[in-house]
């Protein structure tokens, strides 16, 4: 057994729990978590294996997330609509589809103000692993079929929004 196998209760009661504080908290912090947590594991583990838990933690949330704010949904429209929805209300990303071609299973869309790496320096490298991972398994659970996502454009390499190339595997 697991110790954090992961739920919805591991979310908890927010509004008892933070009962004057509420559900947001300031995108420094988030980064400061995600990035602190990223250091120690490169250190830990190298960039190659780090990439890979980012991508699965990424999986695995997109996972979760769909069935609990996207399902069910019956049409492409329908998801993208719902998906584009939840991920503004929750602040995550302005997502836009570029194109959409399901049928031969392959997906352009770009995130707007993304929460992993808009307004940071100018890199070498994409950063959005995690969101790599959590776009691919969005596709998975609204088709029922393998979905891989890389990150082709990023904030941090001047392109100012995050674009992915969804592509049925």
């Amino acid at each position: 057994m697991r110790k954090y196998a992961f739920s919805w209760d591991l979310i908890g009661n927010i509004s008892d729990g933070r009962a004057n504080l509420g559900a947001s908290v300031d995108l420094e912090m988030y980064r400061l978590m995600q990035f602190t947590l990223r250091d120690i594991l490169e250190q830990e583990f190298g960039e190659e294996t780090t990439d890979k838990i980012f991508y699965k933690a990424g999986y695995m949330a997109g996972e979760f997330f769909f069935e609990q704010y996207i399902a069910p949904v019956s049409s492409v429209e329908e998801f993208v609509s719902k998906t584009q929805s939840i991920l503004k209300e929750k602040k995550v990303g302005i997502l836009r589809l570029e194109e959409a071609d399901l049928a031969n299973g392959k997906v352009l869309l770009t995130i707007d103000e993304d929460l992993d790496c808009s307004g940071l320096p100018e890199m070498d490298f994409e950063t959005c692993v995690y969101d790599e991972g959590f776009v691919a398994a969005l596709f998975k659970q609204f088709t029922s079929s393998e979905w891989k996502a890389k990150e082709i454009d990023c904030w941090c390499t001047g392109a100012r929004t995050c674009r992915f190339l969804v592509t049925r595997e």
